[in-house]
């Protein structure tokens, strides 16, 4: 699982639990390091995805930044539902090969190294391809009310082989 916080440094609800049971080191006033295994990963809730997906929280939105940050692997043929971020979010492939599309428009191919950026409002879904897991970071912006995603209908089959 730690493999890739040193590879990166990921979608929305899914990386709500970000801050709980987090431990860190030093001062405020300076560097904080949030340890490996600090944050338990979790099972991406059915009533967002398809398929199977682990979150694993990396770090919350904060004094800091107003962002959080996760790592979202999706199992072959999973996937979020369709979305959209108040604030607009990044996504880093870190592995595998997944798929993305933006409402209204064809599904794109995405492999480790793309950056997606979602630009806020734009109404979306990612995921892993049929056949290839994959695991992206999700650094997604925050409003002052904490709210970083606002969920929406499943994916079809149909949306999600079309092409």
């Amino acid at each position: 699982m730690n493999r890739y916080l040193c590879t990166a440094a990921v979608c929305a609800a899914m990386v709500q639990v970000a801050g709980a049971g987090a431990q860190t080191s030093a001062p405020s006033s300076g560097q904080e390091i949030t340890r490996a295994g600090a944050q338990a990963a979790t099972v991406g809730s059915a009533d967002f995805f398809t398929g199977r997906v682990r979150v694993e929280p990396v770090w919350p939105a904060d004094r800091h930044i107003n962002a959080s940050g996760g790592m979202v692997t999706f199992e072959p043929g999973a996937r979020s539902n369709w979305h959209t971020h108040p604030s607009g979010q990044r996504l880093l492939v870190v592995s595998g090969v997944g798929l993305t599309q933006e409402w209204g428009k064809a599904v794109q191919t995405i492999r480790a190294g793309d950056v997606v950026w979602c630009p806020p409002g734009v109404k979306h879904w990612h995921g892993a391809s049929p056949t290839t897991a994959m695991s992206h970071l999700a650094v997604t912006g925050t409003t002052p009310d904490g709210k970083n995603v606002n969920w929406m209908e499943k994916v079809s089959d149909e949306q999600y082989t079309a092409r």
